[in-house]
């Protein structure tokens, strides 16, 4: 994880985004105070982008929708952690 200041993150913004795109978390200070977070794309947003580029879904922000056809093995979550409890 970096920590950089404002000034230099304008000054070398390609150089922070190549960590990120890379894995690395950037944390944007302004006067040492923490203001923002750099992060890298998840691969669950790489995979909801590509269902939007094939046509499958659709997405402006928010939860993604026309997946209703994916269903997900098991019991809700909700279930397993109340069974876990016990």
């Amino acid at each position: 994880m970096y920590a950089v200041g404002i000034r230099d993150l304008k000054a070398h913004l390609s150089t922070y985004i190549g960590y990120a795109s890379h894995g690395e978390e950037i944390v944007v200070t302004d006067r040492g105070r923490e203001v923002a977070l750099l992060v890298p794309i998840t691969p669950e947003r790489r995979a909801v982008m590509k269902l939007v580029a094939e046509g499958t879904a659709s997405w402006h922000g928010g939860k993604p929708v026309g997946l209703s056809d994916v269903r997900i093995a098991g019991e809700p979550l909700a279930e397993t952690v109340i069974a876990e409890r016990r």
